[in-house]
């Protein structure tokens, strides 16, 4: 009979060692699959760890037309750094360049025929107006052909670097004119006692307008850096056909002087993260290093995660929230690298201080 009982207790406590041990399992894999995983000892200071992907400060900006187009130039290439206003593709222009041609013609012989028609008063007035928007929106044009120009020479001639301000500047300074004499002439056409246009003046108006619709076309088939920043990807050939339904964009572009981290933290961590808060970024890449961040930005939205497997969602799939880390170091992570953020309270932060590595 005591033997009875004493196996029944040795196998009672043999149930409930089997229970914690699987209980712990269940309860802490995430930090022991992270340890074993980079490597790093299991540190229990973190208050919530999140997954993420490294990403250039500025974002990664997507670049593609704006209309149907064959490639025609590919300026730039991955790695190369540009300067806003850049170009960095163009599309082929030549029917364009074509009516160009002809708009041109018909806008010198319009102002010949105008200018052999005298003009007085308000009417002399506003034909002056008409003129200074017309030389203001060439000085664009000219603003910009020198600008890229000084870009193309940059490459062989590397002295070219510090004129381009100065030329991006002078073309930001020429667009500014033209929108000023456009509100000029605006308000000198809103005067109820200016006469109406001569049909020459109304026939040179049209070959003007028609000119800039021209100009403005064949802008929109050059794709420009919107930012001064890498380019991170180019997804060109020259011959084919670019399109803005396009899977994958042109170009992609960001600003690396600075790397950031875009985080999705469960959303029952959510009340552990605040903005200015001390975290640890790691990456399997690098195991053994940490990398210094600061909590920039927590989305006042919760939502499905981004980088959730595919398929249905259950209800048992947890919602996210995304929080962007600012990196104190560029460092040696690369953009879209993945990375696991470790948030930190006031001790956690302490101790990072003194363990960057």
């Amino acid at each position: 009979m005591n033997t009875k009982r004493t196996f029944g207790a040795i196998l009672l406590a043999a149930v409930g060692v089997a229970l914690a041990v699987a209980a712990f399992l269940f309860v802490s894999p995430k930090l022991t699959s992270e340890a074993r995983r980079t490597g790093l000892p299991e540190d229990k200071s973190w208050q919530a760890v999140a997954p993420g992907r490294v990403e250039a400060w500025s974002g990664e900006i997507k670049l593609v037309p704006a209309t149907v187009a064959p490639v025609g130039e590919i300026l730039v290439n991955p790695n190369e750094r540009a300067v806003e206003g850049e170009p960095l593709i163009r599309l082929r222009d030549d029917e364009l360049r074509s009516r160009l041609a002809i708009a041109e013609t018909q806008v010198a012989l319009r102002l010949r025929a105008r200018g052999d028609q005298s003009a007085s008063g308000r009417a002399a007035d506003r034909r002056r107006a008409e003129d200074a928007v017309f030389d203001a929106e060439t000085a664009v044009t000219d603003a910009r052909n020198a600008f890229d120009r000084a870009v193309a020479d940059r490459r062989s001639n590397p002295k070219v670097e510090a004129d381009l301000h100065a030329l991006r500047s002078s073309w930001t300074q020429a667009q500014d004119r033209v929108r000023q004499r456009r509100a000029d002439l605006k308000k000198l056409e809103a005067d109820k006692d200016i006469p109406l246009p001569s049909q020459l003046e109304g026939q040179l108006s049209i070959a003007r307008n028609e000119l800039s619709a021209i100009e403005a076309s064949i802008e929109k088939l050059t794709i420009r850096a919107p930012i001064t920043g890498s380019v991170l990807q180019v997804n060109a050939r020259a011959g084919e056909l670019a399109s803005p339904q396009s899977a994958q964009p042109l170009v992609l572009i960001g600003d690396v002087s600075a790397l950031r981290v875009r985080a999705e933290i469960d959303e029952r961590d959510l009340g552990d993260v605040k903005i200015g808060q001390t975290v640890t970024v790691r990456a399997s890449a690098f195991a053994g290093r940490e990398f210094a961040g600061k909590v920039s930005f927590v989305s006042p939205l919760v939502g499905p995660a981004r980088n959730a497997p595919r398929g249905p969602r259950t209800l048992n799939d947890i919602d996210v929230a995304e929080v962007v880390i600012d990196l104190a170091e560029r460092g040696t992570l690369a953009v879209g690298m993945k990375v696991d953020v470790y948030f930190y309270g006031a001790a956690g932060g302490e101790k990072l201080r003194g363990s960057r590595g």
